[in-house]
């Protein structure tokens, strides 16, 4: 009998992304999504031309985020998710449109259904806090 692991605990989460480079590919594919979809364009012009930098960070954020080896830290320092993008406007359809990126992204991967869902799910939590924290519209 196999057992689901049991995701968010040690590194489960981390391991079952695949990784550094299965990180990687997530990201990647998640801003091949910021690129193409309609309802992405507000929150992609709120990034850099070239998304070089934004996917490294990405990255790096989420393996730690996952359980893995804490790599932004070591690279960029410490990381305040809600006051790091306090200064950005996100109103529920950024926020949602950054979720539809990631849902897309996640369809991309090699996933289980379980770990889909489940890191769909997570992702919800800091999505919601900076759209809670950051400025809206005049």
């Amino acid at each position: 009998m196999t057992s689901t692991p049991l995701y968010g605990f040690s590194d489960n989460s981390f391991k079952a992304a695949g990784e550094e480079a299965g990180i990687r590919k997530l990201v990647d594919d998640f801003y091949h999504f910021m690129d193409e979809l309609p309802e992405a364009a507000v929150i992609r012009a709120m990034h850099k031309q070239d998304l070089t930098e934004s996917r490294d960070k990405l990255t790096l954020f989420l393996c730690g985020w996952m359980g893995g080896p804490k790599l932004y830290h070591d690279k960029y320092g410490g990381i305040n998710i809600p006051r790091d993008h306090s200064h950005l406007v996100v109103t529920e359809a950024e926020r949602d449109a950054w979720l539809l990126c990631m849902q897309r992204a996640i369809g991309q991967q090699n996933y289980t259904p379980e770990f889909g869902d489940y890191l769909l799910t997570q992702l919800r939590i800091p999505a919601e806090r900076i759209f809670s924290v950051a400025k809206k519209p005049q």
